[in-house]
C-alpha cells in the first residue's frame, strides 16, 4: 500500500504564499499614495483569500501557517530590495499582521460546523469574523515590535480599527472566494496526478513559481 504525501498540498502552498508575498509588494506599491488610510484593511481581506484557499488545500492549520511563513520570506526579501531593517513599520508591521490574519482564521474556524464551512454563509461568517479578530489584535503590534501602529491624520484611533468595516466587508468575498480556489487547486492536482508523464515535469510549477515572483518582485524593486 503506498504511502500518503508527508504534507498533501504543499504545492499550491508555496504557489499561493508566492504569490501573496508578490500581491502585497504589488498592492503596496500600487496603494503608496493612501498607505496611511484604507490600504491595510484591502490587504487584510487579500490576505485572507490566500489563507482561506490555503486551508481548504490542505484542510490542515499547517497550511495556513506555511503560507504565512513562505509570505513573511516575501516580505524579508522585499525589505532587503529597498535596505530596510526587520524592525521597521514596513516590514514589521505587515509581518505581524501576517501572523494575526492565520492565527484569527484558525481560531475562528473550529467554532464554525463542518457543514457550515462548506457553504458560502458559512465561508463569509469566517471571513468576517476572523477579519474583524484580525483588526483588533492589530494594535498590540506595538508591545511586540515597539513600533505603534499608524493611526487616523490627527487623530489616536489606529487605522486597522478606524476601517476595520473594510477588512471585515472584503473579507465576506475574498474568504469564499479563497476556498474556491483551494477547491480548484486540489481537482487540477488530481487531473495531473492521473496523468504520470506530465505529473512529474508538473512538481516543478511550484518552484518556477516562486522564482518568478521573486523575479517580479525584483523587476518592482529595482526597475
Amino acid at each position: 500500500m503506498s504511502r500518503p504525501p508527508f504534507f498533501r498540498g504543499l504545492g499550491t502552498i508555496v504557489v499561493l504564499g508566492s504569490v501573496w508575498g508578490l500581491a502585497e509588494a504589488a498592492l503596496g506599491l500600487v496603494l503608496r499614495g493612501c498607505a496611511h488610510l484604507v490600504s491595510g484593511s484591502i490587504m487584510t481581506g487579500t490576505a485572507l483569500l490566500f489563507i482561506a484557499a490555503g486551508w481548504r488545500r490542505t484542510r490542515r492549520a499547517a497550511g495556513p501557517l506555511l503560507l504565512v511563513a513562505v509570505a513573511s520570506a516575501f516580505k524579508l526579501i522585499d525589505a532587503a530590495l529597498l535596505g530596510l531593517p526587520v524592525i521597521h513599520g514596513a516590514v514589521a508591521h505587515p509581518i505581524f499582521a501576517f501572523v494575526t490574519q492565520g492565527l484569527a482564521f484558525l481560531l475562528i474556524l473550529p467554532f464554525l460546523a463542518e457543514r457550515r464551512v462548506g457553504r458560502f454563509s458559512g465561508q463569509a461568517f469566517l471571513g468576517g469574523a476572523s477579519a474583524l479578530l484580525a483588526v483588533n489584535v492589530y494594535p498590540l503590534v506595538k508591545f511586540v515590535t515597539g513600533i505603534p501602529a499608524c493611526v487616523v491624520p490627527g487623530g489616536t484611533i489606529p487605522l486597522a480599527l478606524y476601517y476595520a468595516p473594510v477588512a471585515v466587508g472584503l473579507s465576506l468575498l475574498t474568504v469564499p472566494t479563497g476556498f474556491r480556489l483551494g477547491g480548484w487547486a486540489e481537482a487540477w492536482e488530481r487531473a495531473l496526478a492521473g496523468r504520470p508523464a506530465f505529473g512529474r515535469r508538473a512538481s516543478l510549477i511550484p518552484a518556477a513559481s516562486a522564482l518568478l515572483c521573486l523575479a517580479a518582485l525584483l523587476f518592482l524593486r529595482l526597475a
